[in-house]
């Protein structure tokens, strides 16, 4: 059995009988005037973050959701896009579709304005998506991607990009781990399944977006995930897992790289009101300006002593200038 195999045994599963806190933390459930998510929804919630963030899902756009769970988040979009197919959730286990189904009619009892008919389900699977080129606004997966090896994880993320409009958005959460794990975690195809051993170091995450071609990457959230221990786990050492939430907006890739955003400032403190470095960043007195790392390293390398980079903080909440 190959390890994607072994993930959609236990999804199917999970779909079955619902298992609550099956391999993740516990997304956020918005709190939303008029949204009402069902409990059942909430105990088939396998996310380890939110992909849900308003400032993404202006003028109802077309929103794809790859590996729809219990629909916790397809209705959350759907809040934001309220027309027929306006969300589109894209699934490989049937018997997970099936159960989203049945959930978005409970949706439909307790929310007055959702309609099931918002959301478009298709059986289909993340490397091959059955979703035409350059049609959807935002993308979305919740730890799925951290389930893929090397070259799969390539092929998935090139199919967001192929069907992502200009400037549109792949929104993540994901397992990150920044410590060596050893081959019997990585091929372990169950840990794997259950967003564990499949974890990458955030530089790798992050230029396996760049790599196809997102030109601009915001990293939203850092937290605190999981711990792989000796007792319970084949590993000699403590392994600290943690979750990210990350947009990869497909922009045009700059010639001098991709706009990383991980949370850096720019403080200028001198004697003028402002200092412009020429390049299109102003900073002004003693105002905070978020930058991206490629703009932090451009402005360090000034050599001025009246600037302060502030350190990432991994948590990007837009704004700034690059």
């Amino acid at each position: 059995m190959s390890y994607l195999n072994a993930t959609e045994e236990l999804y199917r599963d999970a779909a079955l009988t619902p298992d609550v806190g099956l391999c993740c933390t516990t997304n956020p459930v918005w709190e939303l005037p008029g949204l009402k998510i069902p409990r059942i929804m909430q105990e088939m919630n396998y996310g380890c973050g939110s992909t849900v963030h308003a400032r993404d899902l202006t003028n109802s756009p077309r929103v794809l959701y790859v590996g729809v769970g219990g629909g916790m988040e397809l209705l959350q979009f759907s809040y934001f896009s309220r027309q027929k197919g306006g969300v589109v959730g894209v699934d490989v286990v049937p018997e997970m579709l099936e159960a989203s189904r049945k959930n978005f009619k409970i949706a439909e009892e307790q929310n007055d304005w959702f309609k099931s008919e918002f959301v478009e389900l298709h059986k289909g699977d993340a490397l091959n998506l059955p979703v035409a080129d350059n049609s959807i606004d935002v993308a979305a997966q919740n730890c799925l991607f951290n389930i893929f090896k090397e070259e799969d994880l390539k092929k998935a993320i090139e199919e967001m990009y192929r069907v992502l409009k200009p400037h549109g958005r792949l929104v993540m959460s994901d397992p990150t781990c920044e410590q060596e794990m050893n081959e019997t975690l990585r091929n372990d195809d169950r840990l794997r399944a259950l967003c564990l051993s499949g974890s990458l170091p955030i530089d790798q995450y992050v230029k396996a977006l760049t790599d196809v071609g997102f030109g601009t990457i915001e990293i939203r959230a850092r937290k605190p995930y999981r711990i792989l221990d000796p007792k319970n786990y084949p590993t000699d050492e403590l392994i600290y897992i943690e979750s990210i939430e990350v947009a990869a907006i497909k922009d045009p890739m700059p010639e001098d790289g991709p706009c990383i955003f991980t949370g850096k400032a720019a403080i200028y403190y001198g004697d003028e009101r402002q200092f412009d470095d020429g390049k299109g960043h102003v900073l002004l007195q003693n105002q905070p300006l978020a930058i991206c790392d490629k703009t932090a390293g451009a402005l360090a390398a000034l050599g001025r002593d009246d600037i302060y980079i502030s350190e990432s903080t991994y948590h990007y909440d837009g704004g700034g200038c690059c």
